[in-house]
């Protein structure tokens, strides 16, 4: 496929998305443009191991690089820092505490966070009224030091973005939902690129094709709604 060929999602059925092996080489993984930020769109796209990442200027654009980044929980990389902060730790971590005000942080802290939009927001904010979107705060008393969120698919979380305005905020953010997750059956973390912070972590390439495999075992687990109810995690 090249780029005057890239399918457009407009007027297309919510859940008519090509399919990822069809995704463009260059630039790496974009699959499509057009259409909308309906929850339903978003739902059928992450299934599909496809989501949007557009700057404000351009259409929506749908990706499903290759290779794909992941976290498996057992592979978190906790460093002797880590271990030795975590030992006087400043901060308490809850979930689904404040959606909104994770978001906010992510675009607004990150150079790359331009992407996240009012109409990425609104988006996943309305996921996360239905609940099927998730964010873990960090918090220094009652300022948000940092957190990230992201949508669960049974065993698989997808990781959207994180921040962190304190030291080691967004570490502790991604630590605790690992530990929370597995608890459930949880089993992988889906980081979408590879990036310097994430590799830190336990992050790693696998191919799309493995991924696809993956998801569509680990969307089918089920986990207890408990796991994702609104509560104190650390």
């Amino acid at each position: 496929m090249t780029a005057s060929f890239l399918p457009c999602l407009d007027h297309q059925p919510i859940s008519s998305f090509p399919s990822p092996e069809t995704a463009l080489c260059s630039p790496q993984g974009l699959l499509a443009y057009g259409g909308d930020l309906q929850a339903e769109r978003l739902l059928c796209a992450y299934r599909e191991g496809i989501f949007p990442w557009f700057s404000a200027e351009d259409p929506i654009l749908w990706w499903s690089p290759d290779p794909r980044a992941v976290l498996p929980i057992e592979e978190f990389h906790l460093s002797r820092s880590m271990q030795r902060f975590l030992r006087t730790c400043p901060y308490h971590v809850t979930l689904n505490n404040d959606f909104r005000g994770v978001i906010e942080g992510c675009a607004s802290t990150h150079t790359d966070g331009t992407w996240i939009t009012d109409q990425v927001i609104s988006a996943w904010c309305e996921l996360a009224a239905r609940g099927q979107a998730h964010s873990v705060e960090v918090w220094q008393g009652t300022t948000l030091a940092g957190g990230l969120y992201g949508m669960a698919l049974g065993g698989l979380f997808c990781g959207e973005s994180m921040f962190s305005r304190r030291t080691n905020a967004s570490k502790l953010a991604l630590l605790t939902l690992c530990r929370h997750f597995a608890g459930f059956g949880g089993e992988l973390i889906d980081c979408q690129i590879l990036n310097p912070h994430t590799e830190s972590l336990g992050a790693r390439d696998l191919p799309r094709a493995e991924f696809l495999q993956q998801l569509v075992v680990l969307q089918n687990r089920v986990i207890s709604p408990e796991c994702w109810g609104k509560q104190r995690l650390f």
